[in-house]
């Protein structure tokens, strides 16, 4: 017999209260991580900018990962974990502060400066949830709010950034844990990203938009970007297994300043050897031009190389902006084999490696849409569903957990990498 719960009054009064805390602490959050991420943007911008200016700045870039080494050595995080030390706070509750924040911003920043290849979202999500878990111990919250608000600034820092708040709200909630979405985090999360991402807006800031030709819809398109999705999945497992080997390599180097130097003198000379700096920084360029004019066919390999010497030997930024690059030139490289349009084999391969290498199906749909437009979504669903089944338990985060099976309804709990 099933048992019908009664609502009660102070049942309604608990969720009105609880969504009128979330929703100001969410608008808070988002004006003033808003402000911190649009200051992040224009300093990272900055950077690549004045590189850019000033080519010189490249042969410092052995030099900048010595005194990022020190800099985490005298601010006490010599043993930092990345992204995955945010998979923690929130799962976990483990302490995040401004110590965190304030590495994270300058050693990316500086990575920028002088040609690291790496990103700023990863930046951006552990600034955002040093901020998150800093600001729930200073406003004494319990355990499970402490977890809400390291969710909520991360949204906020990511869509400031990035520009994308739909999928920065998802993200989060979806990241920590494969299988479980966080809910409870779902008001604060969204009302964060949405404010934050409109702050930042009105600083100047401008999220990526590229215009993707679709073809008619047919079952013969639907096989194309199956296909695509399935080496996307294949390039996701390299890729995350190129990082973990790099990681190991120079790993044997014990001495941190020593290690990022040789980390940066082997990206000098790689850029040397390559004749160009297309590799070096974000790569926000050539990630724009894949959907206009077929790259190199190489370039996604080469941009691999870059990223995981870069972020192997102790630079510091994030995947994601790299994962961008290497998906879209993959896709658009491969497009003609499947005749198609390079801006939709971009679109299919930066979105397909998105969910391979962080295993969030719903965020990267919810990307695609925000970059790409709704009207491709069919194909773009479709890509992602491959992407996720056929990557099977690799990731580029350590501490993420699977929670359920990617082929049977069947609950797992295995931490990334495992059997």
């Amino acid at each position: 017999m099933a048992i019908r719960k009664t609502i009660t009054g102070s049942d309604l009064f608990k969720e009105t209260k609880s969504f009128l805390k979330w929703s100001v602490i969410g608008i808070l959050t988002g004006c003033i991580i808003g402000l911190a991420g649009a200051f992040f943007h224009f300093c990272s911008d900055s950077a690549e900018g004045l590189r850019i200016k000033h080519p010189w700045l490249l042969f410092l870039l052995p030099a900048a990962g010595a005194f990022i080494a020190l800099f985490y050595k005298v601010l006490r995080y010599s043993h930092d974990q990345g992204t995955n030390l945010v998979l923690l706070a929130v799962r976990d509750n483990e302490k995040m502060g401004i110590r965190h924040a304030v590495c994270i911003f300058v050693s990316t920043v500086l990575t920028h400066l002088c040609g690291g290849s790496s990103g700023r979202e990863g930046a951006s999500l552990q600034i955002g949830a040093a901020l998150g878990s800093f600001s729930g111990r200073i406003m004494k919250f319990d355990d499970d709010d402490k977890r809400i608000m390291t969710m909520c600034s991360m949204s906020a820092m990511f869509a400031a950034v990035f520009g994308t708040p739909v999928t920065a709200a998802i993200f989060s909630m979806e990241v920590i844990s494969v299988g479980i979405f966080y809910y409870s985090a779902i008001v604060p999360c969204v009302t964060a990203a949405l404010t934050a991402s409109y702050i930042a807006s009105l600083l100047g800031g401008s999220p990526l938009a590229m215009a993707v030709e679709l073809p008619d819809i047919s079952p013969l398109l639907y096989l194309k970007t199956a296909a695509v999705g399935a080496l996307c999945a294949l390039l996701s497992v390299i890729f995350c297994m190129v990082l973990g080997i790099s990681k190991r390599l120079f790993g044997r180097i014990k001495i941190g300043a020593l290690r990022a130097a040789v980390g940066g003198a082997v990206v000098v000379l790689l850029t040397l050897l390559v004749g160009n700096r297309d590799y070096n920084g974000t790569g926000g360029a050539m990630i724009m031009s894949s959907f206009s004019q077929i790259p190199f066919a190489g370039a996604f390999l080469l941009k691999l190389l870059f990223t995981a010497v870069t972020l192997s030997s102790g630079f510091k930024g994030g995947e994601i902006f790299p994962v961008f690059f290497i998906g879209s030139t993959f896709g658009s490289v491969i497009s003609p084999i499947f005749g198609i349009d390079c801006s939709l084999g971009a679109a299919l391969g930066m979105t397909a490696l998105f969910c391979g290498v962080t295993n969030c199906p719903v965020a990267s749909i919810l990307l695609s849409i925000e970059l790409f437009g709704g009207k491709g979504i069919t194909v773009y669903i479709l890509v992602c569903a491959v992407s996720y089944m056929l990557s099977g338990y690799h990731g580029l985060y350590s501490e993420q957990k699977i929670m359920y099976s990617k082929i049977r309804p069947r609950f797992v709990n295995k931490k990334i990498g495992e059997e």
